[in-house]
């Protein structure tokens, strides 16, 4: 059988789907591309079986045909070609013959038989959210989902349907990040633990499109536009976080976002890296930010204007949390809500963007002196 089509619009539909095929596998026939030709409609399709990516495009041809094919060969020969019609001959024997106005090229191709089957996710819990709302939503969030397997339930970012509104949660144990979106309040109270290689090929699929979501108990289906990406999630509890989130911090320094950040750019050229540590040295209307690295004789501080709240303190945090913290925040100024040096402090915008609420908890480290 044969179907044709244009190089240009072949290569975009196969760099949507190529992110699911794995680089590494002891299962050979991920590797593949699944394409499948029914009734003139091209779908391609690949998983690494934790994700499944999958989209259909409008082909001229006459006969119906499932097989696989090299994905990454496939697609290298693809994205090298100028912009031109490519004709594909399958000969029933194994073989593909892709034929240019400038050459010929030859694949082996396998039956579809031993392709495993991509999950099918219920369509009867339907959201549809903006791409670029659900890309924010993700992108505040999901930096501090945990790198350690030991907690399966902390390496995703949580959705959690509430009356608040869709809730975004990630949390490493040092660090918790709390999004919601008020847009989509639900009576309902229900989880869902999206993993992070999902959200990772997710961010790259999600712009101004809506995205239509749907949910299972164990799969999740995002449908962007002609593509559909399917994710295993979680099967874990995720922890109560709600536990940790202190009720009442009665210290209140508000210092501006961007001055802050880029002294602790400074200060973690200073911190040693075993501890990471920058110490906040907060008095009324004064902050002072100080690191030193022993090992090397190395000391740094600056003080920053500040308005500040509250008893005097001085308190410790790891840098490279404050950076990630401080770097995911918007707003020209921020509040830390604290209580004390050994208490979780609550960072947040002064103002929230309308519809949105977003909480960031650090825990403190125990300062060297």
């Amino acid at each position: 059988m044969e179907f044709k089509i244009n190089s240009k619009i072949l290569e975009k539909l196969l760099a949507k789907i190529i992110p699911a095929v794995p680089s590494r596998t002891p299962m050979p026939i991920l590797e593949n591309f699944l394409f499948e030709i029914k009734d003139g409609s091209l779908t391609v399709s690949a998983t690494d079986l934790e994700i499944a990516l999958r989209s259909s495009l409008n082909v001229a041809a006459e006969k119906n045909i499932k097989i696989v094919v090299p994905a990454r060969l496939l697609y290298d020969i693809v994205r090298s070609l100028e912009d031109t019609q490519v004709n594909f001959l399958v000969d029933g024997k194994g073989k593909i013959k892709i034929t240019t106005d400038k050459g010929i090229y030859g694949l082996s191709y396998s039956p579809s038989e031993d392709f495993p089957e991509i999950a099918s996710v219920s369509k009867e819990k339907e959201l549809i959210i903006n791409g670029n709302d659900l890309k924010k939503s993700l992108e505040q969030t999901s930096f501090a989902m945990s790198k350690e397997d030991m907690r399966p339930a902390m390496t995703g970012t949580l959705v959690e349907f509430s009356k608040e509104g869709l809730r975004f949660v990630a949390t490493d144990g040092h660090r918790l990040v709390k999004f919601i979106n008020k847009s989509f309040a639900s009576d309902t109270q229900d989880q869902y633990i999206i993993p992070e290689r999902a959200i990772s090929v997710l961010l790259k699929q999600l712009g101004d499109a809506d995205v239509k979501i749907y949910l299972s108990k164990t799969y999740a289906s995002f449908i962007i536009n002609d593509l559909e990406f399917i994710s295993r999630l979680i099967g874990e509890k995720y922890p109560s976080y709600g536990s940790v989130i202190p009720l009442e911090n009665e210290n209140f320094l508000t210092v501006n976002r961007a001055e802050l950040l880029s002294a602790v750019k400074r200060m973690m050229l200073f911190s040693t890296s075993n501890s990471k540590q920058v110490k906040f040295s907060i008095s009324e209307n004064s902050l002072e930010v100080s690191a030193e690295d022993i090992d090397h004789g190395s000391d740094a501080k600056e003080n920053i204007q500040c308005d500040y709240k509250g008893d005097p303190m001085d308190i410790g945090f790891n840098t490279t949390y404050v950076n990630d913290i401080l770097s995911h925040l918007v707003g020209d100024q921020v509040i830390f809500k604290l209580h004390s040096p050994t208490k979780a402090s609550i960072i947040e915008p002064v103002k929230n963007n309308e519809n949105e609420d977003i909480m960031m908890l650090l825990m403190p480290v125990r300062l060297n002196n």
